[in-house]
């Protein structure tokens, strides 16, 4: 005689099984907790809570860098997006921004012609200006990529 299988049964452990599965892989899963607080932009840039620093730097961007770089470093059509992976640390580093400041930069890149000089823009200055950028840049996964040709 064959014997009836009690499938209900069956479905309520299979069920508490999936539960205890999703909530542990969910426990492995960064939460909103686990995330700096974020702020999506507009334009779907993430902006962080930014150190003292870094407001007073976003502050220096906005008064100096703006016009070219654009709102949260997202680029113009005068100047290129320092939210890009381009402008991470191992390609361009902090040192970089200082020089392109004080000298200027020739037209590499991007089709939008030389960086002048910025002199009314000191080194204290730019150190906050990258304060800013790194932030930013961190917050939207762009991280140190070593530099290769």
């Amino acid at each position: 005689m064959k014997k009836e299988i009690n499938w209900s049964k069956y479905l309520v452990i299979g069920f508490f099984a999936v539960g205890i599965i999703a909530m542990t892989l969910n426990s492995f899963l960064p939460g909103k907790d686990d995330i700096k607080d974020l702020e999506l932009t507009d334009n779907g840039i993430a902006l962080p809570s930014f150190s003292k620093e870094a407001m007073v730097g976003k502050q220096l961007f906005d008064m100096n860098c703006v016009a070219c770089h654009g709102r949260n470093a997202t680029g113009t059509e005068q100047g290129p997006p320092l939210m890009h992976k381009i402008y991470n640390p191992g390609h361009h580093s902090d040192r970089a921004f200082y020089l392109a400041v004080q000298n200027g930069a020739k037209q590499h890149h991007w089709p939008f012609g030389d960086m002048p000089p910025q002199p009314q823009v000191s080194s204290e200055q730019v150190s906050r200006i990258i304060r800013y950028v790194r932030e930013l840049q961190e917050a939207n996964g762009i991280a140190y990529q070593q530099h290769q040709m």
